[in-house]
């Protein structure tokens, strides 16, 4: 339930260092308090900070139409990047993909930047360096643990999420847990909302955790 939330942290080589001083992390390790210390840091160091909250209805829309939540998080990754407003040198993306590779060439052809992107083949027609500075893009699985400037921009996007979902359980006074398929307190709560109009606009229509709910429901029906 809730948005997925993609966030771009810019920052200038020399400024590095002072993520791991500031004591940056991937988000996951951190405290909610911590998170929202750092968030504060991070903004104030970073050349350029961009967030973009994918809604529910999207995600429903983009996965009806047949695109995959890849493709869909690779367009809006796409996005933040072009938006930078630091001319960035080199791009570190955190892979969803089982391929990192293949989600970096997703970004690269959604975005209008000259990405190339390391371990992957160029083609004889793609334009040289010679012709057009290329910028580097680095995709690995566990980027926001490898590399600092990836952990802020998960630092970014966890605050935003939570921001998000605390706002939903305002909105529909009860308490929904996190949002993710892994926690109890979200699954129980579709569960008992499975058939509620205001409830259902938040939740991820094609996912497979809602799927499985759904059918346990005409199981239990049949019984």
């Amino acid at each position: 339930m809730g948005p997925l939330v993609v966030s771009m942290v810019a920052i200038q080589k020399g400024r590095e260092s002072k993520l791991s001083r500031i004591g940056v992390r991937d988000s996951k390790l951190l405290t909610p308090r911590r998170r929202e210390y750092l968030y504060d840091e991070i903004c104030s160091l970073a050349e350029d900070v961009g967030i973009y909250k994918v809604s529910e209805e999207e995600i429903n829309r983009a996965m009806a139409a047949g695109m995959s939540l890849n493709e869909l998080e690779a367009f809006h990754f796409a996005r933040l990047i072009d938006s930078c407003r630091a001319s960035p040198e080199r791009v570190f993306l955190d892979s969803p993909d089982v391929v990192p590779e293949r989600f970096g060439i997703r970004v690269s052809l959604f975005s209008k930047l000259p990405l190339t992107v390391d371990g992957a083949k160029r083609g004889k027609g793609a334009m040289g360096d010679e012709e057009q500075k290329l910028i580097k893009v680095v995709s690995e699985h566990k980027a926001d643990v490898l590399y600092p400037v990836v952990s802020c921009a998960s630092i970014v996007a966890k605050v935003t999420r939570d921001g998000a979902l605390q706002k939903l359980r305002d909105r529909l006074d009860m308490d929904i847990g996190s949002g993710y398929p892994s926690d109890r307190k979200t699954i129980d709560a579709i569960k008992a909302n499975l058939h509620d109009r205001k409830f259902g606009q938040y939740m991820r229509e094609r996912w497979k955790t809602l799927k499985n709910i759904r059918q346990s429901k005409i199981d239990d029906f049949f019984r």
